[in-house]
């Protein structure tokens, strides 16, 4: 049950990735909500990167994630009060009444309704089923479940181009059933919160100490010994709670420094690859390079396939070479990829946007992201979670995770909503201003995070007193205690 529920969590964001971008690229939908758009497509001489820039468009995307951040910053004290089991099961209802308000919406307001609900469940699902993983896995195999939440997030991506592909041939309502089965991965969670117990950890925060043990001897087996396990857990919580109050101002204290600044720019600079805008926004993409409809839902199967492909690279990968190895490797990839679509779409496309491109220049393109696509999954993508699960230290763990997860969840709102606006005004150098911040954050990288790979948690402190920067702050943590 705990593989379900890291599934269905990663299913639900990687579903939701899909299936948008999919979505607004079926003329059935735009002629429904957004027939400027349509208008737009039939002109005869039109500019193709301002074809999809229309805020309404946009905003049915991005007021997802507005939702989730709002519902990531009051989910830890839901969690407190009800448990991550119930926060999952809550999670799970919302994001199902999301899927049902939007297939059944006649106006654009009921599409962002839906989207919202959508967003609330994610943000919950989103804080609660990394820490279940995390409190209920046997410590040797939670690396290996924090990169599975990436996989079955790519899994969700993938499976949600192909339901858009076989949707956009049923005529007039088929965008109705790809938003539909959103509720699918939500039942799936649903079911799952309803079968499993919470952990341990979060029974005794809530001081039921007999249903922890239980619940610890139901997943570590009938016949296993569980007493110095449940000891450590107990010193866990009661550690928790001396450091629990103030935790975001002792955030902000000198000594972690480098810390804070991990927690804010290891989301920012996820979102600052570019590659979220471009799962939501690939067949789009696709179609502003020539691709038909088919033909752009075709091209977006093939990156999620890719995707999930390079997640699995990741796995077998992360533990033997290093952490740094795939960012210095992923960040040269991405950018060289980018550069190269650039450059294409400059020559081929034009700054008006009016020059048609060439079937193969369209298809180099798609390989080119494609590459691109498989550069992030090996780095930035899985790593993105694995960094911050590794190095915030227990006293200001839950604050610097949720600091992280807020901030990717505000970066995403402001990606979606100016993807388009930005591809419109910076045409072809949209690329390049990805490119750009590639090669900043693969810098940052190489000079600023320290190598984590083998180092256990507890000794996770000694590295950033060993580092030529952030020694500074972190030998001054004796002296800085006030």
């Amino acid at each position: 049950m705990t593989c379900i529920m890291a599934a269905s969590g990663g299913l639900i964001f990687g579903y939701d990735i899909g299936i948008s971008g999919g979505v607004t690229a079926m003329e059935s939908f735009l002629k429904e909500f957004f027939p400027n758009v349509v208008k737009r497509m039939a002109t005869a001489k039109s500019n193709e990167y301002c074809v999809y820039d229309n805020q309404s468009l946009t905003a049915f995307t991005s007021s997802l994630y507005i939702a989730g951040l709002a519902a990531s910053l009051v989910a830890s004290k839901i969690t407190k009060a009800i448990g991550r089991q119930k926060i999952m099961l809550l999670g799970g209802a919302m994001f199902f009444a999301g899927a049902a308000v939007n297939a059944a919406a006649v106006n654009i307001a009921m599409l962002i309704i839906g989207r919202m609900l959508l967003g609330f469940g994610i943000g919950f699902t989103n804080q609660a089923t990394p820490v279940y993983l995390a409190e209920t896995s046997p410590a040797r195999y939670r690396g290996a479940f924090t990169t599975a939440f990436q996989f079955f997030n790519g899994i969700g991506v993938l499976t949600a181009n192909l339901t858009n592909y076989g949707a956009n041939h049923i005529p007039r309502w088929g965008w109705r059933l790809s938003l539909g089965l959103a509720a699918a991965p939500a039942f799936i969670i649903v079911l799952s919160a309803i079968f499993i117990n919470d952990t341990p950890s979060s029974l005794i925060q809530r001081g039921r100490p007999e249903s922890a043990r239980t619940a610890l001897q139901r997943i570590r087996g009938s016949d296993a010994d569980v007493d110095a396990e449940m000891k450590g857990i107990v010193r866990a919580v009661e550690e928790a709670r001396k450091n629990e109050e103030g935790a975001f101002r002792r955030i902000l204290r000198r000594e972690y420094r480098p810390h804070l600044v991990m927690a804010l720019a290891i989301p920012t600079f996820m979102q600052l690859t570019g590659v979220i805008v471009l799962a939501f926004f690939s067949p789009l993409l696709f179609r502003t390079i020539g691709f038909g409809s088919d033909g752009a839902l075709i091209g977006a199967v093939i990156l999620g396939s890719v995707n999930l492909a390079s997640i699995l690279v990741s796995t077998f990968t992360v533990d033997r070479y290093g952490r740094k190895v795939l960012f210095m490797a992923g960040g040269i990839q991405m950018t060289i990829s980018q550069i190269a679509v650039a450059w294409i779409m400059g020559v081929q496309i034009g700054p008006s946007g009016e020059a048609p491109m060439s079937k193969g220049y369209a298809l180099a393109v798609l390989v080119l992201v494609c590459i691109y696509a498989a550069g992030f999954g090996w780095s930035w993508g899985p790593l993105s979670w694995i960094i911050p699960g590794e190095i915030f230290p227990v006293e200001i763990r839950s604050a610097a995770q949720g600091l992280n997860i807020a901030v990717g969840l505000g970066c995403t709102f402001i990606q979606t909503q100016t993807f388009l606006a930005m591809m419109c005004r910076f045409k072809y150098a949209t690329f390049l201003y990805y490119a750009g911040w590639v090669i900043v954050m693969t810098v940052f990288v190489a000079i600023f995070l320290p190598e984590t790979k083998g180092i256990p948690l507890e000794s996770m402190g000694s590295l950033w007193a060993q580092h030529w920067y952030w020694r500074r702050f972190v030998s001054d943590k004796k002296d800085d205690v006030n």
